[in-house]
């Protein structure tokens, strides 16, 4: 069985767009998309590809938000076949990108074609945000565009983001939210010396133990009805020269903080220097801010959403704000509407990414009844 959504999946799966590359992915969407009347903007920042493309000039603006970029695939032997030759086995299309997200963007744009096709005056304006820097830095994609279009106050009143939000079959989850994220990189100091004489070095590592322990048992915050309490991980920890009698003369940590919508950057990074500073220790920290908490939890977009997946599958979406990051916490601060949907997530990233093929089928149907529900009366 053919269906465009799964040709044109192939079709972007076998460019091989690892992060920053998009290999023409874009391209391929841009020329279906001037044929549908959208207006198309390129916005290549440095290494980056970038476009936002616009079909109307009213609100509500719906816009489609991903990426063409994908991980690196790690050794084909390892694949059932080569990660850039997309492939049906057993009903599944195989494939670099297939779940995250090559599977979303064709079914976005076969959805879009078939809506204008049935309402060609359709009300206010559909848009897309496409980059090629999600899996990487996230420097110069969607958050460049986005700067880029507020600072001529072009907003998105909804945003569906196509990330594989479901779990076991497509709609069976949608993300309506994402914790923050904050990375801090902690350098203690201390001075080198021999282990025999103590008395003339200074031991960071001793020195840090009881302060880490203190921030690794500290209670955050309690969390709310659709975030967990805020989590602390120290994800990497190293010292010393590697040999057994010299002690360090600094301790690197790294840090990372998920948080929830009780909690801030800026708390956060306050609460944190002032317990260091409370244990009297020489040192340096540097913060990368990853983003702030999102949540849609009421709304038109929300409602949309829920309709268009149960006409599809008869089924109410569990609503979850776990795993990751995403592009999304770039757009909802302009004030839009964000949700994520999008196939099922166990295999990306991994070797023999795979996606279904009917899910990739109802997922087109849901987008195209998100944009019936949202754009006709």
């Amino acid at each position: 069985m053919t269906h465009p959504t799964i040709e044109l999946a192939k079709e972007l799966i076998s460019r091989p767009s690892v992060t920053p590359l998009d290999e023409g992915c874009q391209e391929l969407m841009i020329e279906r998309l001037v044929k549908l009347g959208f207006r198309i903007e390129k916005l290549h920042f440095e290494d980056t590809l970038n476009f936002w493309a616009r079909r109307g000039d009213q609100a509500p603006v719906l816009g489609f938000a991903g990426h063409t970029d994908v991980v690196p695939s790690g050794d084909p032997a390892k694949w059932h076949t080569p990660p850039f030759e997309p492939t049906i086995i057993d009903d599944h299309l195989h494939g670099r990108g297939a779940a995250d997200m090559k599977g979303s963007l064709a079914a976005m744009i076969v959805a879009v074609e078939r809506f204008i096709a049935e309402h060609p005056n359709h009300q206010g304006s559909l848009a897309f945000l496409i980059t090629s820097d999600e899996e990487g830095p996230f420097v110069n994609g969607t958050v460049r565009v986005i700067e880029h279009l507020e600072q001529r106050q072009e907003k998105m009143t909804w945003c569906v983001v196509g990330e594989p939000s479901s779990t076991n079959h497509v709609g069976d989850v949608v993300k309506n939210g994402r914790r923050g994220s904050l990375t801090g990189e902690l350098v203690v100091k201390g001075v080198q010396g021999h282990v025999a004489y103590p008395h003339l070095a200074d031991n960071p590592v001793h020195k840090a133990a009881p302060m880490l322990a203190d921030l690794s048992s500290k209670h955050w915050d309690n969390g709310n009805d659709y975030f967990p309490p805020t989590s602390f991980q120290i994800a990497n920890i190293k010292a010393g020269t590697g040999a057994s009698n010299v002690v360090p003369g600094e301790l690197d940590v790294m840090f990372n903080f998920r948080f929830s919508t009780e909690s801030s950057s800026k708390g956060l990074v306050q609460r944190v220097e002032s317990l260091i500073d409370s244990y009297g220790l020489d040192y340096d920290l540097k913060w990368t801010f990853n983003g702030e908490p999102f949540l849609t939890d009421t709304g038109k977009l929300l409602d949309a959403v829920r309709i268009a997946i149960k006409q599809v599958n008869g089924q109410e979406p569990e609503l979850l704000t776990t795993g990751g990051t995403s592009d999304g916490r770039f757009i909802a601060p302009t004030g839009a509407q964000v949700i994520e949907l999008g196939p099922c997530n166990a295999t990306i990233h991994k070797v023999n990414e795979c996606v279904k093929v009917n899910d990739l089928i109802q997922l087109t149907d849901m987008y195209q009844g998100i944009m019936a529900h949202l754009l006709t009366e």
